[in-house]
């Protein structure tokens, strides 16, 4: 059952105590409240860490060692600058909302940054990969909380499981953490961009026809009849169910056949593995998926973390995909009416360095003050909140947190931050005890 889409945040319940003297009673506030909410959502992570100064907050009139190579250009919305390597962008962000002074604890390991980004937990520089206690991803929340109206899967993530470092482990705050696993997402570990894109894993083997399947099926809901008490055999038994519900869904396979698209625009996306991941995500949202994440790295180092050749790195490869993905993403959207009930988030971890270091030109991690997009699903378009001061170091006004923000996309998906859940061990949490929805973005 999904909630219902008159909760009111903490703030707002405070609000209630005034309304006396408004003359509007707490039933007529209800009846006011606005029935805002999404149902679906996009996450383009940019992991690594986005150089806030060179994409959505340039300084012009700052020194040259720390404005950079790049210039601003005007977009449709009037006072609104971003990098001249994002024009495609730049003609759509009267569909959009900037937050320009987002800022964490964490500065040095990625995969802190990461969780605390994607949960709204900081839990200071505490590094290592994803564990079974972790909070759980906004996706796992979302599929238990509102699960899909078919039998999609409710969570995907792709195209790759990005670990922290070459070699190292897979990051946390992707996963289901003490949700339990079988509320991890499906990770498309495949580039859609091939010419050969299918999942195998998805498809029935001519051997097992579907009579069989489901007599499998009959035969595994027998077996877990008298449901254990034991929570790895709960688990065990939701995977198996996920699996049986994956192989027998026609939308689901239809979801993952990208060839369909049309190649005009498979072009405008970018014929690379992340344009392609987008396009992939709108399809699986548009078949039911509730979120979808994209993250844009197979591991922390590989492509947004510029510490050398940030400049290079940028205008050679990762704006121009970006800015092709990213706006004919909200285009595809609008042109199937859908923007408004999905939620497009684009961020990183934490942004770059005010001043560019002796690297070749590059900006390393830097925590104090980063940005971040958001647009559609309830999201108020062609507004910046918050900004930073005259080098992009620091909070001048209106500074958030990251759970600030992850309480804001749990807002917008119809849910509250400050929602209980239980683990399998019936541990009571709350999502996002500290998060404040941020009201000033919200349409």
């Amino acid at each position: 059952m999904h909630p219902p889409t008159t909760r009111l945040t903490r703030r707002e319940m405070v609000q209630v105590g005034f309304s006396g003297a408004l003359g509007l009673s707490l039933p007529g506030l209800l009846r006011a409240a606005p029935a805002r909410h999404a149902d679906s959502c996009i996450v383009i992570f940019l992991n690594g860490g986005p150089s806030h100064l060179d994409m959505w907050d340039p300084k012009p009139d700052a020194p040259a060692e720390v404005r950079g190579e790049f210039k601003p250009i005007a977009t449709s919305v009037p006072g609104i600058l971003v990098s001249e390597h994002l024009p495609k962008l730049a003609k759509g962000m009267h569909r959009c909302a900037l937050v320009r002074s987002v800022h964490h604890s964490v500065n040095n390991a990625h995969a802190a940054a990461v969780y605390c980004a994607l949960t709204g937990h900081d839990r200071g520089e505490k590094g290592g990969g994803a564990a079974p206690t972790d909070y759980p991803a906004i996706g796992s929340v979302l599929g238990l909380k509102r699960p899909p109206a078919t039998a999609m899967v409710p969570f995907a993530a792709l195209p790759y499981i990005t670990k922290e470092g070459a070699g190292g482990p897979p990051q946390p705050g992707f996963f289901g953490g003490w949700l339990g696993r079988n509320h991890d997402p499906l990770f498309v570990l495949r580039d859609p961009n091939a010419a050969d894109f299918k999942i195998p894993e998805l498809v029935l083997q001519e051997e097992t026809p579907p009579d069989r399947l489901r007599g499998r099926q009959d035969l595994l809901n027998a077996m877990s009849g008298a449901k254990s008490k034991d929570a790895v055999a709960a688990e065990l038994t939701g995977l198996q169910r996920k699996a049986f519900d994956l192989l027998t869904t026609p939308a689901m396979q239809k979801a993952f056949q990208i060839d369909r698209e049309s190649p005009k625009l498979r072009d405008a996306y970018g014929r690379n593995i992340y344009g392609q991941s987008v396009l992939l995500a709108r399809r699986l949202i548009e078949a039911g998926t509730r979120l979808a994440c994209i993250s844009w790295a197979p591991d922390a180092n590989a492509t947004w973390d510029t510490h050398g050749g940030n400049f290079a790195k940028l205008k050679g490869g990762l704006l121009p995909q970006l800015d092709s993905a990213l706006s004919s993403l909200l285009d595809d959207l609008v042109d199937r009416g859908m923007l408004e009930r999905t939620l497009v988030v684009v961020m990183g971890e934490f942004g770059r360095s005010p001043k560019i270091n002796k690297d070749n030109g590059g900006r390393d991690h830097w925590n104090f003050c980063y940005s971040l997009l958001l647009a559609g699903g309830g999201i108020k378009g062609g507004y910046v909140h918050g900004a930073s001061d005259s080098i992009g170091g620091r909070p001048s006004r209106s500074p958030v947190t990251p759970a600030d923000i992850v309480a804001t996309i749990y807002q917008c998906l119809g849910l509250s931050a400050d929602l209980e859940l239980r683990d399998n061990q019936n541990r009571p949490y709350q999502l996002v005890p500290w998060g404040n929805s941020i009201s000033e973005l919200l349409a």
